[in-house]
């Protein structure tokens, strides 16, 4: 590892380590405050202000970017190194890379949030964010699991596990050709993984376990060799197993 991607690489560990210590305070705050010094979100969807909707943003961002950019990582370096083999340097095109995948997972969590703010409205979710209602976590779990035996998945996955065919395919030169290509993978990843992040609203949205799991999945499937499938039905079988389970 060259000196340029040494820093590519400390640089993101450090957004990571800091977007988990971020959830472990907020999940600490849940599990240790008392009622009466704990933020809670109201049950009534109708009284959300803009700092419910902020706050709640700010957690599925962050959420995103920690259990998102681990499996990440081997993209990003793989970019970095051919960056800096044709212009000699490589932070200015990584970072860019790097923004523009996130930005895929930024819009994504403004999706979740509305999601979450009508989950509350509809007495899915208690206040503490935990599931209130068994059938839309059996729903989710049964959506997650069968979306493991798709094409579209495979499809999605395979651009992910192969870093350097995404590379070669889909290169373009410059910072704009650096955005496009983060905003190119990002959309595969989110083709990819969006089921699996839905099953946090099942397990509970500030389950700092399930957020653990969830990105150790993901990793896994995602470093493995792309003629491995047994993993990704393995997945999905376990999801529909869990699903039942809770029915």
């Amino acid at each position: 590892m060259s000196k340029n991607q040494a820093i590519i690489f400390s640089t993101l560990l450090a957004v990571i380590i800091i977007a988990w210590a971020y959830l472990f305070y907020q999940h600490w705050q849940m599990t240790t405050l008392p009622m009466s010094d704990m933020w809670m979100l109201p049950s009534d969807a109708s009284v959300w202000h803009w700092i419910d909707f902020g706050l709640v943003y700010m957690m599925w961002a962050v959420m995103m970017a920690g259990m998102m950019l681990p499996s990440a990582m081997s993209m990003i370096l793989v970019y970095a190194k051919i960056c800096e083999q044709r212009y000699q340097t490589s932070h200015p095109y990584t970072f860019l890379f790097v923004f523009a995948y996130l930005s895929v997972w930024l819009i994504f969590s403004v999706v979740l949030t509305l999601l979450q703010w009508q989950m509350h409205g509809l007495q899915f979710l208690s206040p503490m964010m935990d599931v209130q209602y068994k059938w839309m976590a059996v729903i989710i779990f049964l959506l997650a699991g069968i979306y493991q035996f798709t094409p579209q998945k495979n499809s999605f996955l395979q651009s992910c596990r192969t870093p350097l065919g995404f590379l070669l395919t889909e290169w373009r030169e410059g910072t704009l050709g650096a955005f496009r290509m983060g905003i190119k993978h990002g959309s595969a990843c989110l083709g990819c993984c969006w089921a699996q992040m839905m099953i946090m609203f099942a397990v509970g949205v500030m389950n700092l376990l399930g957020m653990v799991l969830i990105t150790a999945l993901v990793f896994v499937e995602k470093i493995i060799p792309h003629h491995y499938q047994f993993f990704s039905k393995a997945m999905g079988i376990l999801f529909i197993v869990w699903g039942f389970w809770l029915i």
